[in-house]
């Protein structure tokens, strides 16, 4: 059923001739994320924090189709030892709205952050956008939470950052270059659930340009 509703959604996007963009927000904790890894026979690999550190640097990312669908894009934004509040997720949204030509349409959870008076009057401010909901419970349907993944668990995992400062610019080092193979960033978006949306045809059955 969740996949069916957002079937339904991504091809009210086509008709709108919209851009397709899903967002979520993560964080990163200055403590490493420690997983299994290779070392020399005899010598255990030692990771030097204490596991006492809670700060944090909190990301929010945007995975976009064109209304062509020739191949995702990514958009994101950092901060460091903060968290994204709906004002935060306005101002993302304004910076998104200034790459993308024509409709938008977001599709993201129902968190409070997604929500509320500030982002009712943005709506009202910004009528090329529309907001449509996940289905509750099913992260598995947001390509953004697979680039998380690929973050945590594969690019940053045992790293051990200085400070703030070095993880943020880790992070941020990581999604410039992901955002500059759209081969990985398309695998990770089939690693989800969700079905990569089709190209749009004109009339005569022609792919058109890229827009």
């Amino acid at each position: 059923m969740a996949q069916a509703g957002l079937a339904s959604n991504q091809k009210k996007v086509r008709r709108q001739n919209a851009h397709l963009v899903l967002i979520d927000e993560t964080g990163l904790f200055l403590n490493p994320l420690v997983r299994r890894s290779w070392s020399l026979r005899g010598k255990t690999p030692v990771i030097g924090r204490d596991g006492g550190h809670r700060k944090k640097v909190s990301v929010i990312g945007a995975v976009s189709v064109s209304p062509v669908a020739r191949r995702p894009g990514l958009y994101f934004s950092t901060l460091p030892d903060g968290f994204f509040t709906a004002e935060a997720v306005v101002h993302f949204l304004r910076d998104l709205l200034k790459h993308l030509r024509g409709k938008v349409v977001v599709v993201w959870d129902g968190g409070g952050n997604h929500k509320g008076p500030l982002i009712r009057a943005f709506l009202r401010r910004n009528r090329r956008l529309w907001l449509e909901r996940l289905p509750a419970y099913a992260p598995e349907l947001n390509p953004v939470e697979a680039v998380w993944s690929w973050l945590k668990y594969g690019q940053l995992a045992n790293y051990v950052p200085d400070a703030m400062a070095d993880l943020d610019d880790e992070i941020i080092d990581r999604l410039i270059a992901l955002k500059c193979d759209p081969n990985v960033l398309r695998n990770l978006w089939d690693g989800s659930d969700l079905p990569f949306p089709q190209m749009r045809r004109d009339k005569q059955g022609s792919l058109p340009a890229d827009q």
